[in-house]
């Protein structure tokens, strides 16, 4: 995948934001609800992000609407390669096509299971397919 961000060109307030501040993404068949959940009422934060060819390209938050620069929803999203992964390939789900896996000219990261008990298997051989939860 591509990274966004640089043709994003976030000011740096709005990156600072979407790092630190507490999100919680959910799929929307292709897209990402971003929830908020700094602050009281998490429910009255909640922005649907629309994905359009892999990149965050609008989201329904009055920010997004009134500025040039995307908003914190979007570069949230935009700096969670994996979030947004997910979302390209639930879209493509969605649209009757095939989601590829593993052919995105990424290695598969070193297994690191023996630094854990026998019982559990890294995060890498999980996301590799490699192992799983109920072996």
């Amino acid at each position: 995948m591509i990274p966004v961000l640089p043709e994003f060109d976030p000011p740096t307030r709005v990156l600072k934001r979407a790092q630190y501040e507490a999100f919680a993404f959910e799929l929307l068949d292709g897209d990402v609800r971003v929830r908020n959940e700094s602050y009281a009422d998490p429910a009255a934060h909640e922005y649907c992000v629309r994905i359009r060819d892999g990149v965050p390209h609008s989201c329904s938050c009055p920010a997004d609407a009134s500025s040039d620069p995307p908003c914190k929803h979007r570069v949230a999203v935009a700096i969670r390669p994996r979030i947004l992964d997910l979302a390209v390939q639930m879209r493509v789900v969605a649209d009757g096509g095939i989601s590829s896996s593993g052919d995105d000219d990424t290695t598969d990261l070193p297994c690191e299971c023996e630094q854990l008990s026998e019982a559990l298997p890294c995060w890498n051989c999980i996301d590799a397919g490699r192992r799983n939860l109920s072996e």
